[in-house]
């Protein structure tokens, strides 16, 4: 025998869809969101399927004949890609094309080269300087924290001319100069 709902419960029931619920891998998609501070869950999705393609390409890549030639070809231009993206650590075996997964293109993400390169704190004081635009990567402004910044360009992440932050870290390295305003 089931108690009758009180009125309060008949109401939240009303807006739960129990036909077109969605049963997700939530805890690990909520750990990797809160880890890597991802303000949308499409980005965390768009990551993930990223991550099962690369794999499903590095698998039947590795199905193919060792010494054939197409082989050796495309897995050193994968391995090559996944390298200057900086998903891989190495482009010598392409076992570490299976091991890719969401949070190698989170690792990528703008913030936290920020945090990794010391010019953050931490991962939400980051994303906050780059949502206001302080931050510039090359000569272009960034304001989506959801940029991911390739091995070349992270040798040129600055501070936007200008800037308050950059102000008062030439004023605290004693490098500012007086007749600027």
């Amino acid at each position: 025998m089931v108690r009758k709902l009180k009125f309060h419960e008949q109401k939240l029931l009303k807006k739960v869809d129990f036909f077109n619920w969605k049963e997700t891998n939530s805890l690990q998609e909520a750990k990797v969101m809160r880890k890597y501070h991802l303000q949308k869950r499409e980005d965390y999705t768009a990551y993930n399927k990223m991550a099962r393609s690369v794999r499903e390409l590095a698998r039947k890549i590795a199905d193919i004949d060792p010494k054939h030639p197409f082989r050796t070809e495309m897995s050193a231009l994968l391995l090559e890609k996944l390298y200057v993206m900086g998903v891989i650590p190495t482009k010598w075996d392409l076992e570490n094309a299976n091991k890719i997964s969401a949070s190698s293109f989170c690792r990528r993400r703008l913030p936290l080269v920020l945090v990794r390169s010391k010019m953050s704190e931490n991962v939400s004081h980051a994303t906050k300087m780059v949502e206001h635009g302080h931050v510039r990567v090359g000569v272009e402004v960034v304001k989506d924290p959801a940029f991911l910044v390739p091995r070349t360009l992270e040798d040129f992440i600055t501070w936007v001319d200008g800037s308050a932050i950059q102000k008062h870290l030439m004023e605290y390295n004693d490098m500012r100069d007086d007749f600027e305003m």
